[in-house]
């Protein structure tokens, strides 16, 4: 089994634009040649787009790119240079008098950490398509959607910690899976192999975690008017021959991923996403597809962590490392 921190599918192009100092971005997982999607929403504060289409009773059986952004629901605006990009070079569905390009996506709430004001729009996703022919989709930390992405929200900004982007990639003989995840959780972060919290809500020495779940569940008459400012997004890509259906499938296995390391997960504000994108090349029992997906999203969880760096003055991984 080969496994590495980057994605190499044939088919495939990731691109990154961001705004480091208004801390927001947009990542684009572009398949212009079509691929069977999928998409499972978990958390009960989601931000996304025309992900109604992926539901197997409908017309559209493929997509031709994700978006992943921040910006909150403004950020859904990075969509329409994505498809601006796609159709200049004639990729969508075609319609007779132009090619329609299908482009679903999911938006985390970034706005309380630099320049609220500046979010993701149509030039931006136009940049990161024009960025994903240039090699760049190796990248992790504060790139893309994961610019303003932090984690451990609990106490407010003050406390929680910086996460970013991140990705993965598993190889089984010919069968691939690979994983991109944007992570801003509400809840830590966790390390499975110990259940330690890696990051997260820091306690108000500002150097060791108050453990999200314990202190929820201890104040569980406390505070319910929690502001929804998390969510994690994801993109599980694989080689692997799908219909709408077990695309669907997938993504919702992949789920295990985030249940792995974030504690806790799927919270009504949280409006964890996970899209399933096929460009069915080889045949694979989608049981071991499901089981790949949710590794490769539960080790680009951690890396989006480990990789991401202090941005406005936000602890990160790498801070609390150095320190301890």
């Amino acid at each position: 089994m080969l496994e590495k921190n980057y994605i190499e599918i044939p088919g495939i192009k990731v691109g990154h634009a961001q705004d480091i100092k208004a801390a927001t971005g947009c990542t684009v997982v572009l398949c212009e040649k079509g691929a069977v999607a999928g998409v499972d929403v978990r958390g009960g504060a989601p931000g996304t787009r025309e992900t109604d289409l992926l539901d197997p009773v409908n017309l559209v059986d493929r997509v031709h790119g994700v978006l992943l952004t921040g910006g909150s629901a403004f950020g859904l605006d990075a969509a329409a240079g994505v498809m601006k990009y796609l159709e200049n070079k004639g990729f969508g569905f075609d319609v007779g008098v132009t090619k329609v390009p299908i482009v679903t996506g999911a938006v985390l709430f970034d706005l309380t950490i630099g320049d609220f004001k500046v979010r993701p729009d149509g030039e931006m996703g136009y940049s990161a398509c024009i960025n994903s022919e240039i090699d760049n989709c190796r990248e992790e930390g504060n790139v893309g959607a994961g610019t303003g992405a932090t984690v451990g929200k609990l106490f407010g900004p003050g406390y929680s910690m910086k996460s970013g982007l991140g990705s993965y990639y598993i190889q089984v003989g010919n069968l691939i899976v690979g994983s991109i995840v944007a992570v801003n959780s509400f809840g830590d972060i966790i390390d499975p192999k110990n259940g330690s919290i890696i990051a997260g809500a820091l306690a108000e020495d500002g150097k060791t975690f108050a453990d999200s779940e314990n202190v929820m569940i201890k104040n569980y008459i406390g505070n319910k008017d929690i502001f929804s400012e998390n969510t994690s997004i994801g993109v599980v890509i694989t080689n692997a021959q799908m219909t709408k259906s077990t695309a669907n499938k997938v993504a919702s296995m992949a789920q295990d991923g985030y249940a792995r390391t974030m504690r806790p997960a799927h919270t009504m504000i949280d409006g964890d996403t996970i899209f399933t994108l096929a460009t069915n090349e080889i045949f694979a029992d989608i049981n071991v597809v499901g089981v790949l997906a949710a590794r490769a999203v539960e080790q680009a969880v951690l890396r989006a962590v480990k990789e991401a760096t202090t941005l406005h003055g936000i602890k990160c991984y790498k801070d609390l490392r150095e320190n301890n």
